[in-house]
């Protein structure tokens, strides 16, 4: 089992960018050009590689080679964007590994790209690149090339090699599940538990009781073998479920208007694991949206526009408009959910806005858009 963690300190501290490997800063998977960039790079590494895996890690200063982070990335879906853009679409893992001096929140994310053998191409436009388009790595680039160019194996034996200095062992998930109970606070109630004599799961979150049944929110999960976080989550309420073979949870997202506020459950997410040393993630979509009166719509969808533009014009807020920057970013969602297909396109304009004025409504605009990235996905 690979130390995800080792093997990112090992592709830092032995290769610069290479044809096996690749770093950024960050992704941009919201716009047209970051998608085509971000494809174009997979479909690069995937030709240069047919026999062995390749990556690209996620969070990393490309003048330095620090480690600055990113934000927990959950989309389970990426691979849906890989099938619908790509020929021959290598099957592409996105991880998020936890690093130790990182703040709360702030991964590293580790996208693995499994070999295929076969020539991946773009299989239709995106951006300025063109359908039938390959790429390569040239060195730390990727490049186009002529289709019928020859796939070379050139990289197996030292990604190998790597690979093989990453494995995890007995004293590494000791040290994985001290740390993970040391740097939560015991009123979220850190545990663990071990699955198939091999798997060591660590969760934490703050528990609370209704009408009988278990929630938690501040939900920190993570795969201590491979140091991977499976689940993070700042606000939204989790309810946990475990058996003998698999760790389970069911997401619920909090909705509404004024104070009259619901949890509607989002996603269904279950880690199965078998004899064999191996684990898969289930995911079932559970959301329906709430169905609300046209009349009164109409008012908060104005309510909203108006303070839109006293963002986009960067005016002095009153008290209550402070407050409501909070809760601009669902309730734009809310009402694209039921009708108003403009509020997409309006909270769109008004992301950079909305980013200005402090972390709580930072984490809304998050949270409603990684809500809208599930739903389009389903």
């Amino acid at each position: 089992m690979i130390n995800k963690r080792l093997l990112i300190k090992s592709l830092l501290a032995h290769n610069d960018e290479n044809s096996f490997y690749d770093k950024k800063r960050q992704l941009n998977l919201r716009q047209r050009e970051g998608k085509a960039k971000f494809l174009k790079h997979i479909c690069a590494l995937s030709n240069s590689n047919p026999k062995n895996n390749s990556y690209i890690v996620v969070g990393v200063d490309d003048s330095d080679n620090s480690i600055r982070g990113v934000d927990f990335f959950d989309d389970a879906k990426l691979q849906n964007l890989i099938n619908a853009y790509l020929e021959n679409p290598p099957l592409v893992l996105y991880e998020n590994i936890h690093f130790p001096h990182l703040a709360e929140g702030k991964v590293v994310g580790l996208v693995t790209i499994r070999p295929t053998n076969k020539i991946t191409a773009l299989r239709k436009n995106i951006w300025k690149y063109y359908g039938g388009a390959v790429f390569f790595r040239d060195g730390s680039v990727s490049v186009s090339k002529v289709f019928d160019i020859e796939l070379q194996d050139t990289n197996a034996e030292v990604v190998a090699e790597i690979e093989k200095h990453a494995q995890n062992n007995i004293e590494l998930t000791l040290d994985g599940v001290v740390d993970f109970m040391n740097r939560h606070d015991s009123v979220l109630k850190p545990g663990y538990k071990v699955f198939k004599e091999s798997f060591v799961l660590c969760w934490a979150g703050l528990e609370k009781k209704v009408k009988g049944m278990t929630y938690y929110s501040r939900v920190d999960i993570e795969l201590i073998n491979e140091h991977v976080k499976l689940f993070y989550s700042a606000h939204d309420e989790v309810e946990i479920e475990m058996d003998a073979h698999s760790f389970s949870l069911i997401e619920y997202v909090r909705l509404g208007f004024n104070s009259a506020f619901k949890y509607y459950p989002l996603e269904r997410v279950s880690f199965l694991f078998d004899n064999k040393g191996s684990y898969q993630i289930d995911s079932e979509f559970l959301f329906t949206p709430p169905k609300y009166e046209k009349t009164l719509l109409h008012h908060i969808y104005n309510d909203s526009n108006a303070l839109g533009e006293k963002l986009l014009k960067n005016l002095s807020l009153t008290k209550n408009d402070k407050e409501d920057v909070g809760n601009l970013a669902p309730t734009y969602m809310l009402c694209y959910l039921n009708g108003f297909e403009g509020a997409l396109d309006k909270l769109n304009e008004l992301t950079a806005g909305i980013k200005r004025h402090g972390e709580q409504a930072y984490q809304s605009l998050k949270d409603t858009q990684r809500i809208l990235r599930k739903i389009k996905y389903h």
